[in-house]
């Protein structure tokens, strides 16, 4: 006897057929649910009401799915707006790409993951680069200016440590020893509705430093800034703009 691919096969003549988009939006939806670490080939196929070996035909795996995914999210950021100054275009596409995050909180994660840059992601920052170059700045100084961005040209910052914990007074005895640090933590006060992945990348953080690194980029354009020639330059990986300082934050669940 031969396994339906789908649950009531035969008996449903009006079953949307399964496809990859639609497994990708439903794999999306679920995320937004419940969360990436709930996501399995098996829930995924339950919420579709087919086997899971009906996805495998759209998907080889679950590291393919999550691929899928960051793509679909990425196609949802804004085209660039037409405008005569480069600042303001830049600006809005990666506020656009944040606002993108902020529905799909668990999306940043995976986009930290994945091990080489997708299809769509790389067509965006291939795209961005175009956006800083149009405005005027040099090879040499956008691909310094790509690195600096780093993942804030998804629209989100990456947190040394995992911040995102019970907020509160700090341990006198750490105090004692940090004061610095303590001082910092008391007077931060960050909007939780507006961060991107838990931690201190709130609206307000985000926009305070993608303002001040476009300012200081139109700066060293306006004086014809140019890096220190030692060498010819080597072969640059096109996922380095996204890993200043590697994955950060735990790995996405192989199930």
């Amino acid at each position: 006897m031969t396994r339906p691919e789908a649950k009531g096969k035969g008996k449903d003549t009006g079953r949307i057929p399964l496809n990859r988009d639609r497994v990708l939006r439903a794999a999306v939806a679920l995320a937004d649910a419940t969360g990436i670490d709930a996501l399995s080939m098996r829930r995924l196929a339950q919420e579709l009401d087919v086997v899971p070996m009906a996805l495998y035909k759209h998907v080889a795996n679950k590291e393919e799915l999550l691929d899928g995914m960051a793509d679909a999210v990425v196609g949802e950021i804004d085209p660039p707006a037409a405008g005569p100054d480069w600042r303001p275009v830049v600006r809005g596409r990666i506020l656009s790409a944040r606002r993108v995050l902020l529905r799909h909180p668990w999306a940043a994660r995976v986009i930290e993951s994945r091990t080489g840059p997708t299809p769509a992601v790389l067509a965006y920052l291939d795209s961005m680069a175009g956006l800083f170059r149009a405005g005027g700045l040099s090879a040499d100084l956008t691909h310094h200016v790509m690195h600096a961005m780093g993942s804030r040209l998804l629209g989100f910052s990456q947190e040394l440590f995992d911040t995102s914990g019970p907020s509160g007074p700090p341990d006198p005895a750490l105090a004692a020893r940090f004061p610095h640090i303590a001082e910092l933590a008391a007077t931060a006060a960050h909007d939780d509705g507006s961060t991107v992945g838990g931690g201190c990348d709130d609206q307000f953080e985000f926009e305070f430093a993608l303002d001040l690194l476009l300012d200081g980029f139109e700066n060293l354009r306006r004086r014809g800034w140019t890096s220190p020639r030692v060498g010819p330059v080597g072969p640059v990986s096109p996922l380095s703009p996204l890993s200043p300082v590697g994955p950060v934050g735990p790995p996405v669940s192989p199930r």
